[in-house]
């Protein structure tokens, strides 16, 4: 059994913009070094560090993270790529090293620099010249593959989850963020300058009517920004938090599961299912829900898919308030929930979908 003892995160600030020249290990340093300070350890009592990131291409992010915050270099690092998913994944990878009994002290999350991506080049057997892309392949067949916005337009159309609901989800999204402003600082590692969630803004339907569309009822407005920025949960064994006296939440259960590549928006239902059936929980024992809102349509099926009660998911906002940092989102997902159950207390779910058809669910319990 384990325990996350701190949890911590940048702002997340739209690609481009004051995180523009950090690198991802420039933006995971502060925060692991801040988790291990909240929680008055010191480095050399750290066994891993487990990184998601999602656009570094390649090497070994976390070696570079573990480095860079001036880790022991005995702690090896090891990287995990599961896109959307990546950085919650950290984090149950965590989980299990400690359940397992090979590891005592973990730092997990994630860190990514859309900024900063290097440019990727697909090379031909031909004598064709390299083509540079952004997206990777997903599926293995390009038919069943779609871009991430038209799989989202699809999904509205499919459940019936108009742009005025969607725009409604975001604008919803923006006031809560706002009037939590105060007790998300709390959470944020100050860096750049920067001390809150830069998109963050007084959003209106009339804005949200103005805004470009991206595919059908997706629009700028309704779909989270790119964006930078490192998220990461200090996890031990349950006899080391039991002397700690700070803020602490117990990981109870989660889990990754597969679904239908084209429909990657559901995925997070089945496994917020299965993580609460391993709990012992129903939808209705949920305290507080944090869940990705890649899309305001995605964020809207899953919470009617899973049986939330709209009114405990995302109580500080999500990620359409922030941004989507790909590798770090699903981290922020809990470093967020972590800091919401502290007053909300009892059981919290966090949930994230990830291109290809896969979802990551978490349970805390405070």
């Amino acid at each position: 059994m384990s325990v996350i003892i701190a949890a911590r995160r940048t702002a997340v600030v739209p690609a481009g913009g004051a995180f523009a020249a950090l690198s991802f290990h420039d933006l995971a340093a502060p925060v692991i070094q801040s988790c291990l300070t909240d929680a008055g350890l010191d480095v050399s009592a750290v066994d891993e560090v487990i990184v998601g990131n999602a656009l570094g291409a390649g090497g070994n992010p976390a070696r570079l993270c573990a480095l860079a915050a001036g880790l022991p270099h005995r702690v090896a690092g090891l990287s995990l790529d599961r896109q959307c998913v990546s950085g919650m994944d950290a984090i149950l990878l965590a989980d299990a090293l400690i359940t397992a009994g090979r590891a005592g002290v973990v730092i997990a999350g994630g860190a990514e620099s859309t900024s900063r991506r290097p440019v990727r080049l697909q090379t031909f057997a031909d004598n064709r010249s390299p083509v540079a892309y952004d997206q990777a392949a997903f599926t293995p067949w390009p038919d069943r593959d779609p871009d991430m916005a038209q799989a989202a337009d699809n999904l509205g159309q499919l459940l019936r989850i108009d742009r005025a609901a969607q725009d409604g989800w975001a604008v919803d999204s923006h006031a809560k963020a706002l009037a939590a402003r105060q007790q998300i600082a709390q959470e944020i590692v100050p860096l750049a300058g920067v001390v809150q969630d830069a998109f963050t803004r007084r959003l209106s339907q009339t804005t949200c009517r103005r805004a470009t569309a991206v595919a059908g009822t997706i629009t700028a407005a309704n779909a989270a920004v790119s964006a930078d920025a490192a998220g990461f949960a200090l996890v031990v064994a349950d006899h080391i938090a039991a002397s700690f006296t700070g803020p602490k939440a117990q990981i109870t259960a989660g889990t990754t599961l597969g679904g239908d590549p084209a429909l990657p928006g559901i995925a997070p239902i089945a496994a917020a299912k299965d993580s609460m059936k391993m709990a012992g929980l129903s939808a209705s024992d949920i305290q507080a829900a944090d869940i990705m809102e890649a899309y305001a349509v995605q964020a809207i099926a899953c919470v009617q898919g899973i049986g939330l009660d709209p009114a405990r998911v995302n109580i500080g906002g999500g990620a359409l308030a922030r941004g989507h940092p790909i590798g770090a989102s699903g981290a922020i997902n809990v470093v967020r929930l972590f800091h919401t159950l502290q007053s909300a207390k009892g059981d919290g779910l966090a949930a994230i979908a990830a291109a290809g058809g896969i979802g990551t669910a978490l349970l805390l319990r405070v």
